[in-house]
């Protein structure tokens, strides 16, 4: 297993794998959202592979913190290619994750999980996360 910086060629694989998320339709928009996101310093789009096939992917972005010493970082999507879940792939990505987070000065890292989707549940509460209720959101039309 190999993790790397997303790259332009992984767009199709990685649209594939948010389909399977419950997003279809994202290749029209994502090779761009894809070179905003590579530019910056705050966040970091990840592929995992094995034998050079792109088998999940993480996106994580760095939010700075005034209150506190620490920073944190967001899981805003990750997915594991269903053909391949549950061979400890995700597990790796985690841990890989968590030294990259303390690395960067993180204390912390949070990310929303619908309520729908309770195996990742169950995959982030083996990992230590824990739940925090209330998640507020606006949409803006």
């Amino acid at each position: 297993m190999k993790i790397r910086t997303m790259e332009d060629k992984d767009e199709i694989v990685v649209a594939d794998l948010l389909n399977q998320m419950g997003y279809p339709d994202t290749i029209d928009f994502l090779p761009a959202k894809i070179a905003i996101m590579n530019q910056s310093q705050q966040e970091k789009l990840l592929v995992v592979t094995e034998q050079d096939e792109v088998v999940a992917f993480i996106s994580l972005h760095i939010i700075p913190q005034l209150a506190v010493r620490g920073d944190f970082m967001r899981i805003s999507y990750f997915a594991v290619d269903e053909k391949v879940r549950s061979k400890g792939i995700g597990k790796r990505v985690e841990d890989y994750v968590s030294a990259l987070a303390r690395q960067m000065g993180c204390d912390r890292i949070e990310l929303h999980s619908h309520s729908r989707r309770t195996k990742a549940h169950d995959f982030y509460f083996r990992q230590g996360y824990e739940d925090v209720p209330k998640y507020l959101v606006k949409y803006l039309k």
